[in-house]
C-alpha cells in the first residue's frame, strides 16, 4: 500500500513539474518572440525625440553667485 501510495506521490510531482516546466518555456518563447515584434514595430513607427532647450544664462547676471559668496562670509 505505502509503495503505491509513494508512487502516485511521484507521479503526481513528475506531472506537475512537467505541467510548471512547459508552462515557462512557452512564456520564454512568448517573450522572445513579442521583443521581436516590438522591435520591428519600433522600426516601422519610431518614437519622436524631443531635443532639449538649452537655457541660457545672461553673461552679465551673478546675482546667484554673489548669494551664495554672502551666505558663506555671513556664516564665518
Amino acid at each position: 500500500m505505502t509503495e503505491s501510495v509513494l508512487s502516485l506521490g511521484l507521479q503526481m510531482m513528475c506531472i506537475g513539474m512537467g505541467f510548471v516546466l512547459c508552462f515557462l518555456c512557452m512564456l520564454i518563447i512568448s517573450m522572445m518572440v513579442m521583443s521581436k515584434v516590438v522591435g520591428y514595430l519600433n522600426k516601422i513607427f519610431p518614437e519622436a525625440v524631443e531635443e532639449p532647450k538649452k537655457q541660457s544664462k545672461p553673461a552679465g547676471d551673478d546675482t546667484e553667485i554673489a548669494i551664495a559668496i554672502a551666505a558663506v562670509k555671513s556664516l564665518g
